[in-house]
C-alpha cells in the first residue's frame, strides 16, 4: 500500500510539472524571455526586480533540456541566464545548437546585512554576458570594462567613485553586514608589531575553482604570509560561512594555531581591519575592501581587481592590460557593473541609494 501512496503522488507531481511547462498564453510585452537557471526559490521573489528588460521564466531544479524543449521552442527572443557555473553541460550546448545567448549571474559586492547563507534578499546583483568576475579563466563583462573603459572621458563618475569610497569607509558598509560591532583590539590582543591579517575562504568555492590556478587552501596562504613576514602577527579570519558551520571546513585551523592567530568568533570585516598593516587573500573581495581603507594588499590568486597595479599579484592575467587607479577600479565594480534594487519594495536605486538603505537598516 505504502508503495502504491508513494507511486501515485510521484506521478500527480510529475502530471503537475508538466501542466506548469505546458503551452500557456504569452503575456502581452515585447520583452525577450529570460530562462533563469539555478537560482534556489527563496530568491525567486527577488531576482525579477534586476531583471525588468525580460520576461522571468525560472526554470524547476533537475528539468533536463529535453522536457523544456517544447516550452522553449515557443520563444523566438529568449536568453539562457544562469546563477554562477552551476548547471550541466546540456544546457550550454542545446544553447550552442540553438545560438541561444547564455548570461551569468550572482551577488553585487554591496549585498545586504545578513549572508545569503542565511536566506537574506540582496540589494545587488551582477549579470554578466561574458563570464562572470571571479573567473579569471576567461573575460567579462567586468574585466572588458576594466580594460577598455575611458575613465578619462567621464569626470563625474571619477567624482562619484571618489565619493562612494568615502562613504563606503564612513558608513562602515561591507558586502554583509550581520556582525555587531567589536574592538578588534580586544580580540587581537595588544598591537606590538606589524600585523598581517590573512582572510579565509571557503576552499571548494567557485571563486577559488574559478579564481586562481593553484588549488590554494587556507593552512597554505596562512604559510605563506608567515615565510613572507617572520617578524610579524598573523591574524587568520576564517570565513564567517566556515566559522558557523553552514560550509564545510577543509583545511584544519588547529594546524596553524602556532604560526597564527586564529579568531574563532564572530567579526565584522571592517572590524577586521582595524591595526592591520597588510592583508593575504585567495580570491576574495576582502581584499579590495582592504584596498578601499588603503591597507596592502597580497592576492594569490587572480581575483577581479588584481592585476591592475593595486595589488602584490602571484597569479598574473595577461589580459589585463593597463594600470588603473582605486577609484577606477571601484567605479567600474561598485557603479558600472552590478544592478541595484531595494528587495522589500522592488525599486531600482543607485549605488549611493543603496548605502544609505543599508546603513538605515544597520541603524533600526
Amino acid at each position: 500500500m505504502k508503495k502504491l501512496i508513494k507511486h501515485a503522488i510521484k506521478s500527480v507531481l510529475s502530471f503537475l510539472t508538466i501542466l506548469w511547462w505546458l503551452p500557456q498564453p504569452l503575456k502581452q510585452s515585447s520583452k525577450p524571455v529570460a530562462f533563469v537557471f539555478k537560482v534556489s526559490k527563496w530568491k525567486h521573489p527577488y531576482v525579477p526586480n534586476f531583471l525588468d528588460e525580460y520576461e522571468v521564466r525560472f526554470v524547476p531544479y533537475g528539468k533536463k533540456i529535453n522536457i523544456l524543449k517544447w516550452e522553449l521552442n515557443k520563444y523566438r527572443d529568449k536568453v539562457f541566464i544562469i546563477w554562477g557555473y552551476s548547471e550541466e553541460k546540456d544546457i550550454l550546448l542545446y544553447a550552442e545548437k540553438n545560438q541561444i545567448p547564455v548570461y551569468r549571474m550572482e551577488d553585487g559586492f554591496i549585498r545586504s546585512i545578513g549572508l545569503g547563507s542565511m536566506h537574506t534578499p540582496p540589494y545587488s546583483l551582477c549579470i554578466d554576458k561574458k563570464g562572470m568576475y571571479f573567473d579569471s579563466t576567461a573575460e567579462s563583462d567586468l574585466e572588458d570594462l576594466l580594460n577598455h573603459y575611458d575613465f578619462s572621458q567621464n569626470q563625474e563618475l571619477l567624482k562619484q567613485a571618489k565619493k562612494g569610497i568615502e562613504t563606503v569607509k564612513n558608513l562602515g558598509i561591507s558586502k554583509y553586514n550581520h556582525v555587531e560591532h567589536k574592538d578588534a583590539e580586544s580580540i587581537y590582543g595588544k598591537k606590538t608589531k606589524r600585523r598581517v591579517l590573512v582572510i579565509g575562504q571557503v576552499e571548494d568555492d567557485a571563486s577559488i575553482l574559478k579564481g586562481s590556478n593553484i588549488r590554494w587552501t587556507n593552512n597554505q596562504l596562512v604559510h605563506l604570509a608567515k615565510n613572507e613576514n617572520p617578524d610579524a602577527d598573523i591574524i587568520y579570519k576564517p570565513h564567517p560561512d566556515v566559522l558557523t558551520g553552514r560550509r564545510p571546513m577543509q583545511s584544519d585551523p588547529a594546524e596553524i594555531k602556532h604560526i597564527a592567530n586564529v579568531i574563532e568568533q564572530p567579526l565584522s570585516l571592517i572590524d577586521s581591519f582595524k591595526t592591520i598593516d597588510h592583508v593575504y587573500t585567495i580570491t576574495s573581495l576582502a581584499g579590495f575592501e582592504a584596498l578601499l581603507r588603503g591597507i596592502p594588499v597580497t592576492t594569490a590568486g587572480a581575483p577581479f581587481y588584481s592585476n591592475w597595479g593595486l595589488t602584490d599579484d602571484r597569479q598574473k592575467v595577461p589580459r589585463r592590460l593597463r594600470k588603473l587607479s582605486l577609484e577606477e577600479l571601484f567605479a567600474a565594480a561598485y557603479i558600472l557593473y552590478p544592478r541595484y534594487a531595494d528587495p522589500n519594495t522592488g525599486e531600482i536605486l543607485t549605488m549611493e541609494e543603496t548605502l544609505e538603505r543599508l546603513f538605515q537598516d544597520l541603524n533600526k
